[in-house]
């Protein structure tokens, strides 16, 4: 079959801009996952690298073999028959609530940032993702990729300037707070972290796999996206790190880091910030339509606007609860999805 060939700069753009959003480039996400952990954090962390590489390669793989439009034909290959149901049921369920996730962080950016209503940026954001949606899976990467570099510089510019503001860097061999993290292990929590990621990445990949007839181009993506993950999760983890406990009090830590290296800065981030909230909920939204129908048809369209409409009204449960409650269950879920992956490739199936 021809296909539209895809650059691995491409596919590694946007399985970068799939899995960072909300929760990510806000260091939520980090902080109750790896920072909470102290210097044990990086080990967490680098379970959570190597996972993204190899299983991103493996998802984009099988995508490519079995020519997948949505995921499920993925899970499925994964799981077989039994667990294929189960976990299609968990990866749906989980689209919805990382969707929720996303117009929650839009709202509390709104209010945190801008003095607006949480309620109006989470509409803001619910209707900038139908919309993109609604052009399909084209228009998904397209808008996808396009952020991810903005996001990583804006990383690294506040991650670099933050060293200057800290007033005693030896708060990173003191903070160490496992009993508020989301998982009490940290090695568990880079498992977990990892899958439910993953778990979010599949409705993504799985189609972005189709894409080029080069596995060279998917081997290379899957590196390049799992790496520039781990760089930008590295980057935040001791910018938040090095600013405990104060930036735990806040639902955007990174904003606050920002907010203390310039006016400015912080301003500029938070709109690179909604952009990358806006990347991750296009895909989760395009992934939960194209799971239920025909990507194109009237009923995906009708789909995608209600989605978006439920998914705005479940965001009033709010952004850090989301993130503390919703993501380490999904992670559970994720795990099943992994060995099921792991068996296909131990037994090249």
């Amino acid at each position: 079959m021809i296909r539209k060939e895809i650059s691995a700069f491409k596919v590694a753009a946007t399985y970068i801009g799939t899995v960072v959003g909300a929760g990510f480039a806000s260091g939520q996400e980090i902080l109750q996952f790896f920072v909470y952990h102290g210097i044990n954090g990086i080990m967490g962390l680098l379970i959570a690298i190597f996972m993204f590489v190899f299983y991103g390669y493996v998802i984009l793989r099988l995508g490519n073999r079995l020519n997948a439009s949505s995921y499920k034909k993925v899970i499925m290959k994964a799981g077989g028959p039994l667990f294929g149901r189960v976990i299609d049921l968990v990866v749906t369920f989980f689209l919805f609530g990382a969707l929720s996730a996303m117009i929650a962080g839009c709202g509390a950016i709104f209010e945190e940032q801008f003095g607006l209503s949480s309620a109006f940026g989470g509409v803001v954001m619910a209707v900038l993702s139908v919309v993109t949606v609604l052009t399909g899976i084209g228009g998904v990467i397209s808008a996808i990729s396009f952020v991810v570099p903005l996001l990583l510089l804006a990383v690294i510019i506040v991650s670099i300037f933050s060293l200057f503001y800290v007033p005693d860097i030896t708060v990173i061999t003191t903070a160490d707070f496992p009993f508020k993290a989301a998982v009490k292990n940290f090695a568990l929590s880079g498992i977990l972290y990892a899958s439910y990621n993953l778990l979010m990445a599949v409705a993504i990949l799985a189609p972005l796999g189709q894409k080029t007839n080069d596995r060279s181009k998917l081997r290379w993506g899957a590196i390049l996206g799992g790496m520039g993950l781990g760089l930008g999760a590295f980057l935040i983890f001791f910018t938040i790190l090095i600013n405990m406990p104060t930036a735990s009090l806040y639902e955007i830590p990174m904003l606050y880091v920002a907010g203390k290296i310039s006016p400015v800065l912080k301003f500029v981030y938070s709109f690179i910030l909604i952009a990358e909230i806006y990347t991750t909920a296009v895909g989760n939204l395009y992934g939960f339509a194209a799971r239920f129908t025909e990507v194109g048809s009237v009923k995906y369209k009708i789909f995608t606007v209600a989605s978006g409409g439920m998914a705005l009204i479940a965001s009033g449960f709010g952004f850090a609860k989301l993130v503390h409650y919703l993501y380490p269950i999904a992670g559970y879920g994720g795990i099943i999805m992994l060995i099921g992956l792991t068996y296909r490739i131990i037994n090249h199936k």
